[in-house]
């Protein structure tokens, strides 16, 4: 996902904007070159599960401005939950049941590095997007647990 948003900047010359949680965690992204997604949480079925693919997992998506049902590859590494796949590709393709819309409710953050990355850096990351968070929405409580896959 942060190689796909750098190349749309460097064609496009800007991020797009989707919504302001959105573009935070985009710009976030972009600064460290790592994948980062936000999910609403309300709006899983069970617990969140990173995982891959059998390609039977349904994935709610829009392709030309219509909801549209895809599958994702054999062996592709997903996130999902009861419903299907949430995310595909590292977070590239963010399904639309649990996209973020709206600057309220409970949301949870992915940060994916390689552990080739500094645990100072990746905290870096964490502190950016937390404190863009606490900007965003003052009131916010923020939890962080870093798991390591």
């Amino acid at each position: 996902s942060a190689q796909a948003l750098r190349k749309r900047v460097l064609k496009d010359g800007m991020i797009p904007s989707i919504n302001p949680i959105v573009d935070l965690y985009n710009a976030v992204s972009l600064k460290y070159a790592i994948p980062v997604g936000g999910e609403n949480y309300d709006a899983y079925a069970g617990r969140p599960l990173l995982t891959v693919a059998d390609g039977s997992e349904p994935f709610e998506t829009v392709m030309n401005g219509e909801v549209v049902i895809e599958n994702p590859l054999p062996g592709e590494v997903i996130w999902r939950d009861d419903a299907g796949v949430t995310c595909r590709r590292w977070n590239w393709r963010q399904g639309t049941r649990t996209r973020l819309e709206a600057v309220d409710g409970r949301m949870w953050f992915v940060l994916e590095s390689l552990e080739t990355m500094p645990v100072g850096a990746l905290a870096e990351v964490s502190d950016m997007l937390v404190e863009g968070l606490n900007t965003l929405m003052p009131d916010c409580l923020v939890f962080a647990q870093r798991i390591a896959v």
